[in-house]
């Protein structure tokens, strides 16, 4: 956003019983993080807990409202995928 002031942050943090899946899902989102969606920016990392953080920060309320339809999409895609190709989420893992 290149020096543009930053006013509205969100963190997602998603906790999956599979450690081999939380590093699968986080390899499929670093990419997408790794270019800017407009008038936002992501971060994802892992999390304290074991899981993945997603950090978004966005300049304004509708670049925010559409980074988080964004990523919150391309994760149910990620966890999706992981279903359809055998690997299935715990009973803790996020639902779509």
């Amino acid at each position: 956003m290149s020096g543009e002031l930053e006013t509205w942050t969100a963190t997602v943090t998603l906790q999956l019983t599979d450690p081999q899946l939380t590093a699968w899902v986080e390899r499929a989102l670093r990419p997408e993080a790794a270019r800017e969606v407009p008038r936002s920016r992501a971060e994802v990392r892992p999390a304290a807990s074991g899981g993945l953080e997603l950090s978004i920060s966005a300049r304004d309320s509708g670049a925010m409202r559409a980074a988080l339809n964004t990523y919150l999409g391309w994760i149910h895609l990620a966890l999706a995928t992981a279903r359809a190709s055998g690997r299935e989420a715990g009973p803790t893992d996020a639902a779509p």
